[in-house]
């Protein structure tokens, strides 16, 4: 039996270092819930002091990149608990008042990786009860916000929000402090596209290694070329800290689908790194989830998900400085590589 040699085929990915970062995080659709305390104040005909209670509320919308930055359009209803408040004016002694506000806003947020700092501003329509529910106005709507992206479809966030209305000579203010948690619509980022590609060639060798078979009287001799197979990939890229695929990334990702198809006995073994920034922990996880993204891609084109192993490196094995932004870039890869069996058989004249 003759013998078989194994190639090494390294598929490498190299990634662009991005000076803003993208809004992709937070694109599309959502819906969220939301607590905290309220603080409203009456001015006017009646003046009511600021007294805290609590406030709940759910808001949704849309988000949509525009590169650098995020624009978004969110409506909310929120209900603003029963408070006793010392009174003036023509109320005397202590009024109790809640009050209900919903309304629309438009939102401008920058994102930093996970992270998405907003303002915004819209209308709002507030109506109070109790002893105050003859009260019911229009006003403005405004906000300051911090948003965490922790999972795919999920995100925490941190809200300062103001709403005034007037009605009858009076004046209500409505000061909310909330935090909440948000659902987001649509495909996880581990499964989306990214943005574009850095080329890395896997070095290519060539070898020739003669075997002759054994030689039976007055039978042909053969001998077994085995051969390198040359390969080159551009590699899947990621935003810093993210591990979403890129646009681009489909035509050479279609190369590795294609490698599979004509040996589909092949198994891929599919390695993440990040560079030396962050802490280590969180390095770990960041490169497990690009080796993740990288197979939800092959197994959503076809390749068998048990062909694929994946895991994480986070820092280790650097293929440049981690001194300089473009070896940091180069530093956050994935590697792929598989191990194939090819032979040639030529008969060899006597």
């Amino acid at each position: 039996m003759m013998k078989k040699t194994t190639i090494t085929i390294a598929l490498a990915a190299a990634l662009l270092s991005i000076s803003v970062a993208q809004a992709s995080e937070f694109d599309g659709g959502w819906i969220g819930a939301k607590a905290g305390t309220d603080r409203s104040h009456v001015s006017g005909a009646n003046t009511l002091d600021t007294q805290p209670a609590k406030t709940y509320g759910i808001e949704g919308g849309n988000n949509w990149n525009m590169g650098s930055y995020l624009l978004g359009l969110d409506g909310f209803i929120s209900s603003n608990r029963d408070a006793t408040h010392t009174a003036g004016g023509t109320i005397t002694g202590s009024a109790v008042y809640g009050s209900d506000v919903y309304g629309l806003d438009a939102k401008l947020g920058l994102p930093v990786g996970n992270w998405l700092p907003y303002a915004k501003l819209g209308y709002a329509r507030t109506a109070a009860n109790h002893d105050l529910n003859a009260f019911s106005g229009n006003g403005a709507h405004l906000g300051l916000g911090l948003e965490y992206k922790f999972a795919p479809h999920w995100s925490v966030a941190g809200e300062l929000t103001s709403a005034t209305a007037k009605s009858n000579g009076e004046k209500m203010t409505n000061n909310n402090f909330t935090l909440g948690i948000n659902y987001y619509f649509g495909k996880p980022p581990a499964a989306a596209a990214v943005v574009a590609a850095a080329v890395v060639a896997a070095p290519v060798m060539m070898k020739e290694v003669v075997q002759p078979a054994p030689v039976v009287v007055e039978a042909p001799v053969y001998k077994t070329i085995f051969t390198d197979k040359p390969v080159t990939i551009e590699g899947a890229n990621f935003d810093t800290d993210s591990a979403k695929l890129k646009t681009t990334a489909d035509k050479k990702l279609a190369e590795v689908v294609d490698f599979t198809v004509k040996y589909p006995e092949s198994n891929l073994s599919v390695t993440g790194y990040t560079d030396s920034t962050g802490k280590a922990a969180h390095n770990q996880k960041l490169s497990e989830r690009r080796a993740a993204s990288v197979k939800a891609y092959l197994v959503k084109k076809g390749v068998p998900a048990a062909h694929i192993l994946t895991k994480g490196e986070a820092e280790a094995n650097p293929v440049a400085s981690n001194k300089t932004k473009a070896g940091r870039a180069q530093n956050r890869r994935v590697e792929i590589t598989s191990v194939v069996r090819e032979e040639t058989k030529v008969r060899v004249n006597n």
